[in-house]
């Protein structure tokens, strides 16, 4: 057996990275962390004056490059992929973050509201995972790490609230167990894939974390809201020498909030 080496455990420098959604939010706070540890991080987002703008700010602490894009569509999609390939040949992380929610009375749920959901958090993380998968490989070939695939999805994927998100709630459900298919799928290629269910964190989704963080914290058992730091460091964890034999799970990052519920 090798001897151990802690030392580099959670090293990420030189590793590449994209991020979807990552110009604000939860995506915002993995991709500065990754950058602040040396990754060459590429981030999308829908609106290209925000993606470019937070690509640039955080340019400021290392790498980090606007590739914007509406991966909820195949053409979206397909210029994200195609934009990425100009700058790497081989893609170390993929963080499948960009989601969007849509809540209304259960009589009057829509179905533009069902699909918008579905399309943005399951279908294009299933599509784009699928496309950027010889670049994962590619990764992992090079017998140095693991390339990495995280997923974000939601404690509401675990347990039920009372917001009436019903696309949400199954869209990120729908993120778990697939996750875990892809997980089995791709393992014996190099390309390991899990989760990450964040709880209370302040972001534009997340209003009621952002805008009312002392009512909200006053629920979670940990006393408080998530930091970027508590995403960063599960996501580094993830993406890590640290994570390698974790495969197809879902980490949970709240607080104690599933845990506080019984399920």
């Amino acid at each position: 057996m090798n001897a151990m080496n802690v030392s580099t455990l959670f090293s990420l420098d030189g590793r590449s990275a994209l991020i979807t959604g990552g110009s604000r939010g939860i995506g915002r706070m993995i991709a500065e962390g990754f950058v602040q540890l040396g990754v060459r991080v590429y981030i999308t987002a829908r609106k290209a004056e925000e993606c470019d703008a937070a690509a640039a700010e955080m340019s400021e602490q290392g790498i980090c490059t606007s590739i914007p894009g509406d991966i909820s569509t195949p053409e979206g999609l397909d210029t994200v992929v195609s934009r990425l390939r100009e700058h790497e040949s081989s893609l170390d992380i993929l963080v499948n973050n960009a989601g969007a929610a849509w809540g209304a009375p259960f009589d009057e749920f829509p179905e533009h509201g069902w699909d918008k959901v579905m399309d943005l958090n399951l279908k294009a993380l299933f599509f784009l995972t699928q496309k950027l998968t010889p670049e994962l490989r590619a990764a992992a070939a090079g017998e140095d790490h693991l390339a990495k695939v995280i997923n974000i999805a939601s404690i509401d994927g675990i347990r039920t609230n009372p917001n009436e998100t019903y696309s949400y709630h199954a869209s990120k459900a729908g993120v778990i167990h697939l996750t875990k298919r892809l997980a089995a799928q791709l393992a014996p290629d190099g390309v390991i894939v899990n989760a990450i269910a964040p709880g209370a964190f302040p972001s534009r989704m997340n209003k009621d974390a952002r805008d009312h963080g002392d009512e909200i914290q006053k629920r979670v058992p940990a006393g408080r809201i998530g930091s970027p730091e508590d995403m960063a460091g599960a996501a580094t964890y993830l993406a890590s020498r640290a994570g390698d034999y974790v495969v197809g799970e879902t980490i949970v990052v709240d607080g104690g909030v599933v845990a506080s519920t019984g399920l």
